[in-house]
């Protein structure tokens, strides 16, 4: 048996204590399970049936705060790590990781390409933009690879041509060479490649690169 000789409030987050046993630290867990579980100093407890309890406990606690975020927005199993991992213990977040796998509530790859179509279709955007954007979701290298080769190459040179036709209609009237910078610029922005911008302005433009300078 152990004897709790501490419960200390952790000086970077007010919801959450440290237990100490028997002058040693054990655990940090938050605040309100000491209550939950009248958890008191002088306490003489089993560590090991504490430390079950404890478990238990934060494993409900990050199982919920996991759901809770999801349900505002979908996230990648990265995201969902990193706004875990500040309350609590890796082992923990692994558990709360296989139950939502399990139930389909984060799904890398389900995740990218949702993502790749809504960027494909609706914001036009090219392939590096889709990249970054899946990158900025937390989704591995291998995953948006994988999503990338999926890309047709004649719809990314639509959208290419759907956003300069649109932007020309605003600069037509400028010198011609800027029209090719302005345009070009932007779908620069949207992630186009070069290639595709090339062929997107000499077709919209029947414009030689070698005229340009």
């Amino acid at each position: 048996m152990s004897i709790i000789t501490k419960i200390e409030a952790q000086k970077k987050n007010e919801d959450r204590v440290n237990i100490y046993l028997n002058e040693q630290f054990f655990m940090g867990i938050y605040k309100e399970l000491v209550f939950t579980l009248n958890l008191k100093k002088g306490m003489e407890i089993d560590e090991n049936v504490l430390k079950g309890l404890l478990h238990d406990e934060m494993y409900i606690k990050a199982k919920n705060k996991a759901l809770s975020i999801l349900s505002k927005a979908p996230q990648s199993e990265k995201n969902i790590i990193s706004k875990l991992s500040n309350d609590f213990d890796g082992d923990i977040i692994d558990e709360v990781l296989v139950f939502l796998r399990k139930y389909n509530f984060v799904n890398d790859e389900d995740l990218a390409q949702r993502i790749t179509n809504t960027n494909l279709k609706v914001n036009k955007c090219g392939k590096n933009r889709i990249k970054q954007n899946l990158y900025n979701k937390g989704i591995d290298r291998n995953t948006i690879d994988s999503v990338m080769s999926d890309i047709d190459s004649d719809v990314e040179f639509e959208n290419a041509m759907h956003l300069a036709k649109k932007r020309y209609e605003r600069v037509k009237n400028e010198d011609r060479n800027k029209i090719y910078q302005k345009i070009s610029q932007h779908l620069a922005y949207k992630g186009f490649s070069y290639d595709i911008i090339k062929r997107v302005l000499n077709k919209l433009l029947n414009y030689d690169e070698s005229d340009y300078c």
